[in-house]
């Protein structure tokens, strides 16, 4: 475990066994870690220390009770984290469980804030309850929200995620034009906090009218803190920039445009940042050759196109558009690697064997020259019918990155297949059809020798004999948290799933053994996205503890520097250790903080538009019933995922024929008269009752005899 996985460990085993203290042999027995006993040891410390535990004699260890304001509460300070509900959890480092706070009690606090929270006496056999009492710190300087003219009044509705969560009064109107249900960015001046009245603010942008699809997609953007154009600043620096390649350059690149090269990549794809090549040596061996976009050849520390893509942090991907991190000329031009150009690239080559054992590798600066751009589609075409354009050249690369593919599962990588929804879209943008993208040889051959590149480069860096460790962006998996682990496995082995979790390597056999499984029974596939909620969010640090997900003791991103900052920040670590220069641990570390909380932004966008398009497509079928399967379970009801179009809506208990108790876990709930359990992944049939695309909610009912009739 981690120094804070760990310490959260600890401290949740001791406050479970209050009143009583534990021996340090029955804690260290209890915890089931291959952590040092002088880890414990120091752990136990530091908590005792923070007030936290106490010790005694013969090495015994007591959790302390939290001291109780004088109404007899305890309140803690941590952070806002939404859920789909539109209740949230607080988080602290403070406790081991998180605090769960209903929608009518978060006050104005939003998904991210930092707040203080009032915990109630907790309920038996659940979690602690809470009501926000003060919001410390915003997260957003701006909302967005729906605008309602009420006579010369007008009140914005801010949104979050598609949920209503406070009105902000507009005292002073808008001096532009402005309409009834417009989609509008407004800045809270005075939150009154003091008082029951609602905020005041004023509008700083109208975004157009609420619930069109290209509004609701720069909204979703805006919401996430992304911004939509990039300064004038760098837009200006753009017209200095230029593609050509000089002589003099040329002769510090190592030359490999003679070498068949091509990069495969999504049909609609125009910023390819990747390239494989394949060229036969010696004694039977290959020289395979994985060639990344130079990114920071075009976009120099410090610049301002440097710093719109650190405020960015990534691309964002929406179901019907791109946000860049880059400006288009340099991420679809300059820097992708078109064919037929000479293109500037950052490259890891590796001697290989036919048999995929590899030797010597090098990291140099290249210039290539891309013979054929194929589409996923074209070269899994080419692959399947033996027949076409570098026909040898892929299917050794396939081979070759199925032997990659066998040993990184052997020694403790966990594979996920998990299902991804796509739309077709009318010139509208109005989905007219979903699909569930299927993943073919061709995305796994790219998939391993991306991450063959990032496992190589992250391991050269970690360890390099320079003296003193080399500050480094290091992308890490902590470890499962060890209580969601125990509650997954004992439902998975409900449903008749073996599961083995004692050590990190038994978790990663058993979840590859449940994909396994899942492949032959559909009903098992709700387990695997319940499996990855035990799991760590992967992170940008200097710190290296591995990546559990992958089993790679070293791990980094470096393949994808049109798209991610990270990537960026490797290329250009590389080029400051050629000239024995370092980062700043310390302004290294704020950049992975910066971008690890941006990657999440990112994917909670990419979620929303998802959402809505599945919302906008499921409401032209209100009242038809469709085949579901329970995909969430809380006090109020089910959500449930329809089959065949992955829509997600909420089922409210309150519909069905009697109340349900929803167990601890949340992986249950029984009918109170019958008995009658439902469980996550049970299939059931569904009428949808509503799309509410304000909302982005699908509401359904029950309806299990009307699929016959």
């Amino acid at each position: 475990m981690s120094k804070g996985q760990l310490e959260r460990a600890v401290f949740r085993i001791l406050e479970r066994s209050l009143p009583k203290a534990l021996p340090l042999n029955l804690l260290i027995k209890k915890l089931n870690t291959n952590n040092e006993v002088s880890e414990i040891v120091r752990t136990l410390d530091k908590l005792e220390r923070d007030g936290r535990i106490k010790s005694y004699k013969n090495k015994r260890f007591k959790a302390l009770k939290r001291k109780a304001s004088k109404r007899g509460t305890q309140r803690i300070e941590g952070v806002v984290e939404v859920i789909r509900s539109g209740a949230a959890y607080v988080v602290s480092t403070d406790r081991a469980k998180d605090v769960y706070v209903p929608m009518k009690y978060l006050k104005t606090a939003l998904d991210g804030d930092i707040v203080l929270v009032e915990i109630s006496d907790r309920r038996m056999g659940r979690r602690p309850e809470g009501k926000i009492v003060k919001i410390l710190k915003r997260k957003h300087p701006a909302y967005v929200g729906t605008a309602r003219l009420y006579g010369g009044s007008i009140t914005v509705y801010i949104d979050q995620g598609g949920v209503k969560t406070f009105e902000v009064l507009i005292p002073n109107g808008y001096q532009g034009e402005i309409q009834d249900h417009d989609k509008v960015t407004v800045e809270v001046t005075d939150w009154r906090e003091a008082t029951s009245k609602p905020p005041i603010g004023r509008i700083l942008e109208v975004l157009g009218r609420a619930g069109t699809s290209d509004v609701e997609m720069k909204a979703i953007l805006i919401e996430k803190g992304f911004p939509l154009q990039f300064s004038k600043e760098a837009l200006e620096e753009l017209r200095h920039i230029s593609e050509t390649i000089p002589a003099k350059e040329l002769e510090k690149r190592r030359d490999m445009r003679g070498i068949t090269t091509f990069t495969i990549d999504p049909v609609d794809a125009k910023d390819f940042d990747d390239a494989l090549s394949i060229k036969k040596i010696d004694n039977g061996k290959y020289e395979i050759g994985v060639h990344i976009a130079d990114v920071s050849h075009y976009v120099q520390e410090g610049t301002a196109l440097d710093k719109d893509a650190l405020v960015r942090g990534n691309s964002v991907y929406l179901v019907d558009r791109v946000l860049p991190m880059l400006p288009e000329l340099l991420s679809n031009q300059y820097c992708s690697l078109r064919p037929e150009e000479d293109k500037r690239c950052y490259s890891v080559i590796f001697e290989m064997t036919e048999h995929g054992k590899i030797g010597r590798y090098e990291i140099v600066k290249t210039v290539i020259r891309s013979d054929k751009r194929f589409s996923y589609e074209e070269a899994q075409e080419v692959m399947d019918s033996g027949k076409g354009p570098f026909v040898k050249e892929l299917t050794l690369l396939n081979q070759l990155a199925g032997r990659l593919r066998k040993q990184r599962f052997k020694t403790g990588s966990i594979d996920f297949e998990m299902e991804e929804v796509r739309f077709l879209l009318d010139e509208n943008g109005k989905p007219l059809s979903l699909y569930v993208k299927e993943r073919k040889a061709v995305h796994k051959l790219i998939e391993e020798f991306m991450l063959l590149a990032n496992k190589t480069v992250a391991k050269h860096i970690a360890t390099a004999k320079t003296g003193k460790p080399i500050p480094f962006v290091y992308r890490v998996h902590d470890l499962p948290d060890p209580q969601k682990v125990e509650d997954f496995s004992n439902f998975a082995r409900g449903l008749g799933v073996p599961m083995k979790t004692d050590t990190p390597r038994q978790i990663a056999e058993s979840y590859n053994r449940l994909t396994r499984l899942a492949e032959e029974d559909e009903r098992l596939r709700v387990l695997q996205p319940l499996a990855i909620r035990t799991m760590s969010k992967a992170i940008y640090t200097t710190e290296n503890i591995g990546h559990f997900g992958l089993g790679f003791e070293y791990y980094t991103h470096f393949t994808s520097p049109i798209r991610r900052y990270a990537d960026l920040m490797v290329h250009r670590i590389l080029e400051k250790i050629k000239r024995q220069e370092r980062m700043d641990i310390e302004a290294l570390n704020q950049i992975c903080v910066h971008i690890s909380e941006r990657e999440r932004a990112a994917m909670e966008a990419e979620r929303a538009s998802v959402k809505y398009k599945q919302v906008e497509y499921i409401s032209e079928h209100v009242g038809e019933v469709f085949e579901g399967r329970i995909s969430g379970i809380i006090d109020r009801g089910l959500f449930v995922e329809l089959i065949d179009s992955l829509v997600e809506g909420f089922l409210p208990f309150k519909t069905m024929d009697e109340p349900f108790e929803v167990e601890e876990s949340r992986l249950t709930a029984k009918g109170k008269y019958s008995g009658e359990v439902l469980a996550m992944g049970d299939h059931l049939q569904v009428r949808v009752v509503d799309a509410d695309l304000d909302r982005r909610r699908v509401e359904m009912a029950w309806a299990p005899q009307e699929m016959d009739s």
